[in-house]
């Protein structure tokens, strides 16, 4: 396997992973038994804060001062958030167009600049995404939220509930919230030619706002919100919690980077359709129910939650 240089600036200094493995001392990694993974590739995966794995799609980027990225690149980060320095290369590898998985408080998401055209149409490739469906959006303000969106309702003084106080009470938090789209928002985001008539003329988005420190620390240094869509395994509608074996799976599909913040619970977000009269949660997940939050009843709009449920996390 090519060598991967550690020190990008000192074109002189490179070390191959066959040499790194001789010189450093075996680790002992614990990993799922659901999926085989050979000791030396796992190992790969998690010594190295960039690892490579060699991927048949290449990422391509639309000004040619930015070089090509061959390989995988795979950041191990603190939960706690502590080691947040590690984050650069990825933060430089979405504003440049890159395709990789980032943790939440809830799952894991596949996520790209909301900004790159050519990055959400990959991002929809990746996880074959049709383009009828909508994606979500993960924003690191109620700023971004107003941009994006029409925003939350907010009273009239006639007898309209102030939806708006009570939803800062629960963000961030594990909520996804169905909005109507902005013209910010691109029209790759949101669901276009959907076949549910009572939906039709509906351009909506699931926005969320998750509370983990390094979604928010990835958040706070772009200039923009993330398209996001949740990881799960392939032909199986499973959520996939451990960013190994992610990686493994996905990075043949033409994943750029995968940050690690530990293995996972299946838990998604709870989603709260917020373009009725009053809000309808249509998917209870890890939020809790909330007292202004109706539960959903209606089998037609059961449709339409199918149809966006499998973009949040």
């Amino acid at each position: 396997m090519a060598g991967t240089k550690l020190f990008p600036t000192q074109s002189t200094h490179s070390l191959s992973f066959r040499h790194f493995f001789a010189l450093a001392p075996p680790l002992a990694v614990s990993y799922p038994t659901r999926v085989p993974l050979d000791c030396a590739k796992l190992s790969r995966l998690r010594v190295l804060a960039m690892a490579a794995k060699k991927s048949p799609k290449r990422l391509k980027y639309s000004t040619p001062r930015v070089p090509k990225i061959d390989d995988l690149v795979y950041v191990e980060v603190d939960p706690s958030g502590t080691e947040n320095w590690k984050l650069e290369p990825v933060i430089e590898l979405l504003n440049q167009g890159a395709v990789g998985v980032i943790p939440t408080d809830t799952v894991y998401a596949i996520v790209c600049h909301l900004k790159s055209h050519s990055a959400i149409e990959r991002l929809r490739r990746i996880k074959n995404i049709e383009p009828s469906k909508p994606l979500s959006i993960l924003c690191r303000s109620l700023r971004d939220i107003d941009n994006y969106t029409t925003g939350f309702p907010r009273g009239d003084g006639q007898g309209h509930a102030n939806i708006f106080r009570a939803v800062k009470h629960c963000l961030p938090g594990p909520y996804t919230f169905i909005l109507t789209a902005s013209k910010e928002l691109p029209k790759q985001c949101v669901r276009y030619g959907t076949t549910t008539a009572k939906y039709a003329a509906r351009k909506n988005v699931g926005v969320r706002m998750p509370d983990d420190a390094i979604c928010q620390a990835i958040l706070e240094k772009m200039d923009a919100p993330l398209i996001s869509t949740s990881v799960k395994w392939p032909k199986e509608n499973e959520w996939m919690i451990d960013p190994v074996v992610i990686a493994d799976i996905y990075g043949a599909e033409g994943l750029d980077f995968v940050v690690d913040g530990g293995i996972r619970v299946a838990d998604p977000s709870t989603v709260v359709d917020m373009t009725r009269a009053s809000p309808k949660i249509i998917r209870l997940g890890k939020g809790p129910k909330l007292h202004w939050m109706a539960s959903e009843d209606d089998n037609e709009s059961a449709v339409y939650a199918d149809e966006l449920i499998p973009s949040a996390t």
